[in-house]
């Protein structure tokens, strides 16, 4: 029988998280083996990749890097494209670019043995843009190879505007989606990129604004909707979560305990009646798996309103790279188990939160 081996590419903000739910919950999703490829030997990653290795992650490097890893106590079992190779599902968790540099240096070279590829975030173009509970239906007919799991924030904005404008209307029932990403300036792991300040963005796009709306929009676009949406974004200086303003303009009339109900009905959508990112982070960390809540948004309930019975607006927070996290891994278990992954992945309901 074909082992089921799945390799993550990266260890940052979602790699790590990532390869430590894969190793933890290995037997309940039919994992057989996990590996994970490190590119750079660095004394201050060591802890963690250490952690990971005691987890049963098996750790790939480049040939010309193993001495060098070595030297610092973590020992590679496999080299890079050895680890590609013998995978059944390739993760690529690595920063902006290199998964589109990956996918014609190493990917490509085998794509006849490897099921999928994935990539996250901000690789527009690596393959079809795809979100847990949005659109399902372009993992179902395995053509797909190569997938982008949308950003955090286009998960929390395709969420919101699925849940309450268009599940039981269809996509007419939207007349417009207007959006404000307050966003975080860096992770708390993560050393640089801290702001002393917040800074506006500007609108890179002249029918979608942020690339956030714009994403959404072409992750909806793969179910043939063609929506109204547009974002704008910003950073703060927090380490926390991001924010996100909404207002949805809708055809059909609506009511505020319709709204409520909606987001309670959906079960990736967590409620809270905390307003500071500060405390909802701190249940996460404290009650989430590696400190992550996989919900795809946190919905502030006392800030949702309905006005003149068509216009929807609220607050929600996005949780930090959760929501990525889960369709990266409904999407590999799609392809490691194509007609049970929607029960293997039930495995993971202890991880979600009604309530926070």
């Amino acid at each position: 029988m074909e082992r089921k081996i799945v390799h993550v590419v990266g260890t940052g903000t979602i790699g790590e998280p990532l390869i430590g739910l894969l190793c933890d919950y290995r037997d309940q999703l039919g994992i057989d083996e996990v590996t994970f490829n490190k590119n750079s030997p660095l004394r201050s990653d060591r802890s963690k990749v250490i952690d990971l290795l005691k987890r049963g992650a098996r750790l790939a490097v480049g040939e010309d890097k193993v001495e060098g890893f070595k030297v610092l106590g973590m020992d590679p079992e496999l080299e890079t494209e050895e680890a590609i190779g013998r995978a059944s599902v390739v993760i690529d968790c690595t920063p902006s670019g290199v998964g589109h540099q990956n996918k014609e240096r190493y990917y490509h070279k085998f794509d006849d043995k490897v099921k999928g590829f994935m990539a996250q975030g901000s690789e527009d173009g690596f393959g079809v843009k795809y979100a847990r509970g949005i659109n399902d239906s372009v993992l179902k007919n395995g053509d797909n190879q190569f997938i982008q799991v949308v950003s955090c924030n286009t998960h929390n904005i395709s969420c919101i505007t699925n849940t309450l404008a268009l599940d039981g209307h269809g996509p007419e029932n939207l007349k417009e989606g207007r959006f404000v990403c307050v966003r975080r300036a860096n992770d708390t792991s993560q050393a640089g990129g801290f702001i002393p300040a917040p800074a506006v963005g500007g609108h890179s796009d002249e029918m979608f604004g942020s690339h956030h709306a714009k994403d959404a929009s072409e992750l909806f676009a793969t179910l043939g909707y063609e929506l109204n949406l547009f974002s704008s974004a910003m950073k703060v200086n927090s380490q926390y979560m991001h924010v996100l303003w909404f207002a949805l303009k809708t055809k059909e009339p609506t009511n505020l305990n319709e709204v409520k109900d909606r987001l309670a009905a959906n079960d990736l959508v967590a409620m809270t009646t905390k307003n500071m990112t500060s405390t909802v982070y701190s249940f996460g960390r404290d009650h989430g798996h590696f400190g992550r809540i996989l919900n795809q948004t946190v919905v502030v309930e006392q800030s949702l309103h309905v006005r003149n019975e068509h216009e929807i607006y609220g607050f929600c927070f996005t949780p930090q790279d959760g929501n990525s996290i889960l369709s990266s891994i409904s999407a590999a278990e799609r392809f490691l188990y194509p007609h049970s992954y929607e029960d293997k992945i039930q495995c993971l309901n202890e991880l979600f939160f009604d309530e926070i």
